[in-house]
């Protein structure tokens, strides 16, 4: 049986004390000790990225970018995927796949991979290559068939959205509304469909890929925030979402807002040149941009996303929601997200300044 002692955060709150684990949490014990702060690990359902590399190259990079997040606190993960010929899509999927069902010594858990792309619209690509296609019902089988998305993006207004919708949530796959130009009512019907069927509906990167809100047209985020059963994503980085648009979805979506990082295989490599799906990406002052100057993803850890939430002034608790808790809830994750007896034992230990010290996924020390 392990053992970390310092200040745990609770479904009760911050207690002082010692938590005992194996590949479960055993026991929380209060007592007057020092330590570090310890909070349920990170869970990131939109990553593509990090350390150099990218899910789009295959099972070894898949299990190097894990790594490369577990370090940063990230103790589940769904390697994203990225528009590309329909071909190379499933044989980054049939990549996942082979994690998932393999033995994953020293890496998170990943319970699955995010299809972002290639059932986007073409008008609202982002930094998303021009591969985009419609989600036939063939395609969807496709998909299907490797039995590994958790998530899907979809915009509601491509030819079979809808049905498509309805035959994921069929198939417990998350439904996240993204790149996108769909008007307020053809995502309302779109949502309704999906919890018609037992299906969550998500958001892909709020404020991102999908317009604003305007007075006569609230489109794809009036939708996000007025659905209030809806969760969504919101990547905290400093350049995707400013502060007052943070606090915006916060007072729309408290328990339904969760942090994810969009990063690329340039995080954690420094300015320089990278690549986001094949395409070249240049990373300036934290920034990453294609060379027409499109944002392109993020080089966002969580760990790093914790600080900034704690920066534009929100609650430790509540930050720690958006990053563990409400995405565990969203992937129907109940043995995860909160430090209680009887939860799977992911925990990460941070210093006064809120680094990382020790990340433990499944009882197992990885730092």
């Amino acid at each position: 049986m392990e053992r970390l002692e310092g200040l745990i955060l609770t479904p009760d709150g911050l207690v002082r004390g010692r938590i005992r684990f194996d590949e479960f949490i055993r026991e929380i014990e209060p007592a007057p000790v020092d330590g570090p702060l310890i909070l349920p690990g990170f869970i990131d359902v939109h990553v593509h990225g990090g350390g150099g590399f990218d899910t789009m190259d295959g099972a070894k990079a898949v299990r190097e970018l894990a790594r490369f997040h577990l370090r940063h606190g990230t103790t589940t993960i769904l390697p994203t995927t990225i528009t590309n010929p329909w071909p190379q899509v499933l044989e980054a999927l049939r990549g996942v796949a082979s994690i998932v069902s393999g033995p994953r010594q020293d890496l998170p858990d990943i319970p699955g991979a995010h299809l972002e792309g290639p059932f986007i619209s073409p008008q609202r690509l982002g930094a998303q290559p021009p591969y985009a296609v419609d989600p036939t019902p063939e395609l969807v089988e496709e998909v299907l068939e490797l039995g590994v998305v958790r998530v899907v993006t979809i915009a509601p207004e491509l030819p079979g959205a809808l049905e498509a919708a309805r035959r994921f949530a069929r198939a417990g796959v998350r439904v996240s509304v993204g790149h996108s130009v769909a008007s307020y009512e053809q995502v309302d019907e779109l949502a309704s469909a999906v919890w018609d069927e037992g299906g969550e509906v998500g958001f892909t990167h709020l404020f991102n890929a999908m317009g604003g809100i305007e007075g006569r047209k609230p489109g794809v985020a009036g939708a996000a925030l007025a659905l209030r059963r809806a969760y969504a994503e919101l990547i905290f980085d400093g350049h995707h979402v400013a502060p007052g648009s943070l606090h915006a979805a916060r007072a729309a979506k408290l328990d339904r807002l969760l942090f994810v990082t969009d990063c690329m295989a340039a995080g954690g490599m420094g300015d320089g040149p990278s690549s986001l799906g094949g395409q070249e990406v240049v990373v300036e002052g934290g920034t990453a941009r294609l060379a027409d100057g499109t944002l392109a993803g993020s080089v966002l850890t969580l760990d790093q996303a914790l600080r900034n939430a704690l920066a534009a002034g929100v609650p430790l608790v509540q930050a720690s929601r958006h990053l563990s808790l409400v995405p565990a809830r969203y992937l129907g994750l109940h043995d995860r997200g909160q430090l209680a007896v009887g939860q799977r034992a992911h925990l990460v230990a941070l210093d006064e300044r809120y680094e990382v010290l020790t990340t433990i996924a499944g009882g197992d020390n990885n730092r």
